[in-house]
């Protein structure tokens, strides 16, 4: 049982338009045109129909894209064709011929004679204008003088080359340049050739006048003359052939087979004169000290244990899966051998810190060097009798970063050298002043004149003018015993008094006895404070004026008391 149902009429149109298909080039055409045209791409494509054609009656490949066969809209094709992706005549460009290149240096035309109106003002030529002139400015151009008209100019036009033209680096090269080099170096050989000949002449000249010499008997004063022009031993120079002629041994050397004549020693070869065994290898002295080591020990010097190196670790590296080769690519194997090697430093270097930071003693690790523990090295030096340096490295003279045996304004001492009650001063005067003038004797005597008065007024020129009588030995015994002595009557008396005798000692009487002592340097110092105030301060002794002592409490008390007190009132009555 069917059921119908009245469709609306827009679902009828819409229908009907779903039946039309877009095919391009804004045409359209039926569901059942469109089959037929699939029907006959396909038949096209086997081969049972032939080939579409274009305008020119070439035939056009059925396997071509859709989209690359069809031609857009705004074309214009009427019929099948492929024209439109092949570059189109009026737009074909003309590009500069390839071997056109600028011209340099060309003058076109005569020069003029006069000037001529739109010319430059400076030169006289009409391709530019005075701006743009490259000579030299004239004081009178020649726009007024009419004289010295420069040649115009050949105005090169654009060279506008195509893709291959302008990657070209030999376009607008001239071969005629390459020629000229070539017969610049055939003139530099034919020279050589020629000195060449003449140094062979002037030695082979030379060898004839020595051989003259020689048998005559005469000996030549300038022996040292012919050291440079001699041969070298082993070698022979064929004049008439032009070749050298190398010996395999020099004569005077001692040949291998020599060395040790015991059958069962190293094999030598007598046809390429080798023997690469050791022939001292049962003696056991190392073979750096042998005098020959056979031919092995020289070739595996230098550079050849780092060659078998990298080429072991090329062949370890080619087993485990990496594909390389120390003849092939050299550089590659030298840099995966220097990676390793990185890699294996690093490895053991963070091994290495790891053990230390987990059980320490990095303090045992950094030792000094052998030359300060054993006291000794094994530096040779060795001297002439006239006391020149031979052999080694002479010890170098420790010096300081100051300036030495440098002397100011005068002095023959530097500063520091002198002190006296807390000051430094120079030796050679006594002056405690810095940078101050040199005065010689004279400032000695001052200085001590200055010392007297200063102990004259504090009373103590009597002890600083009695001079104490040397003692003698005997004497200086007598009075250690004496003191002795004393020192244990006194212990014994404070033993023999009681605890009662002991407590009965005063204390505010010692505080009374440190507080007068103590008000009596203070009064001393407040009068050598004024002194020193007095005199200018840069002839004031250095450091005169500080003290580096704490003060007690006494002291301080004392301080206290002998203080000024501007703010009492009372002060002045």
């Amino acid at each position: 049982m069917s059921f119908q149902v009245n469709q609306p009429p827009s679902v009828v149109a819409k229908v009907a338009k779903s039946e039309e298909v877009d095919t391009g080039g804004g045409k359209k055409q039926s569901r059942e045109d469109w089959k037929k045209m699939k029907e006959l791409e396909e038949a096209r494509k086997a081969g049972t129909a032939p080939a579409m054609q274009d305008e020119e009656g070439k035939d056009i490949n059925p396997h071509i894209p859709q989209y690359i066969m069809q031609a857009p809209w705004y074309f214009g094709a009427s019929a099948p064709t492929l024209r439109h992706q092949r570059q189109q005549a009026e737009n074909l460009k003309t590009f500069t011929q390839m071997g056109e290149w600028y011209k340099r240096g060309v003058r076109e035309g005569q020069i003029a004679t006069k000037y001529r109106k739109g010319a430059c003002e400076n030169c006289g030529s009409l391709t530019h204008k005075k701006k743009d002139c490259v000579e030299r400015p004239r004081k009178v151009g020649a726009k007024y003088t009419g004289e010295n008209i420069a040649p115009d100019e050949f105005l090169q036009p654009k060279l506008d080359f195509d893709f291959d033209g302008k990657r070209d680096r030999w376009n607008g090269y001239d071969p005629e340049q390459h020629q000229k080099i070539i017969e610049d170096y055939a003139k530099i050989e034919e020279a050589k050739q020629v000195l060449k000949a003449q140094k062979l002449e002037e030695s082979f000249t030379g060898e004839t006048d020595k051989v003259e010499e020689k048998q005559t008997g005469k000996d030549s004063d300038d022996e040292d003359k012919y050291a440079e022009d001699a041969d070298m031993p082993g070698q022979k120079f064929e004049t008439k052939q032009r070749i050298t002629v190398r010996n395999l041994r020099i004569r005077e050397d001692t040949a291998k087979y020599l060395y040790n004549l015991d059958l069962n020693s190293a094999y030598y070869d007598p046809k390429t004169r080798s023997m690469r065994e050791n022939p001292f290898r049962n003696s056991g002295q190392p073979d750096k000290e042998l005098e020959y080591a056979g031919d092995n020990f020289v070739r595996s010097s230098g550079d050849a244990n780092n060659f078998a190196l990298r080429q072991l670790f090329a062949w370890e590296a080619y087993e485990r899966g990496t594909d390389i080769q120390l003849q092939a690519d050299p550089t590659k194997t030298e840099l995966l051998y220097q990676e390793v090697e990185d890699r294996k430093t690093t490895q053991k270097t963070s091994q290495k810190m790891g053990i230390l930071d987990k059980y320490g003693g990095q303090e045992h690790l950094e030792a000094p060097p052998k030359e300060l523990l054993l006291s000794q090295t094994e530096d040779y030096v060795e001297y002439s009798r006239h006391g020149t340096l031979l052999k080694g490295q002479e010890k170098p003279v420790i010096r300081s970063k100051y300036e030495e045996d440098t002397y100011i304004n005068n002095h023959t001492t530097v500063w520091g050298s002198y002190w006296k009650d807390g000051v430094w001063g120079y030796k050679c005067c006594y002056s405690c002043v810095k940078e101050s003038y040199c005065t010689g004797e004279a400032g000695k005597e001052a200085a001590e004149a200055g010392v007297l008065a200063i102990m004259r007024g504090s009373g103590r020129e009597e002890d600083a003018g009695e001079e104490e009588p040397v003692k003698s030995l005997v004497e200086q015994h007598k009075e250690k015993l004496e003191k002795k002595k004393k020192k244990k009557k006194k212990h014994k008396k404070k033993h023999r008094k009681s605890d009662s005798d002991s407590d009965s000692e005063d204390e505010d009487a010692k505080k009374k006895k440190k507080m007068k002592e103590a008000l009596r340097k203070e009064v001393e110092s407040q009068r050598q404070a004024d002194e020193l105030l007095a005199i200018d301060e840069r002839k004031r002794p250095y450091n005169s004026m500080f003290e580096a002592k704490a003060p007690t409490e006494e002291e301080m008390e004392a301080f206290r008391m002998k203080r000024l007190r501007t703010e009492d009132p009372m002060s002045h009555f």
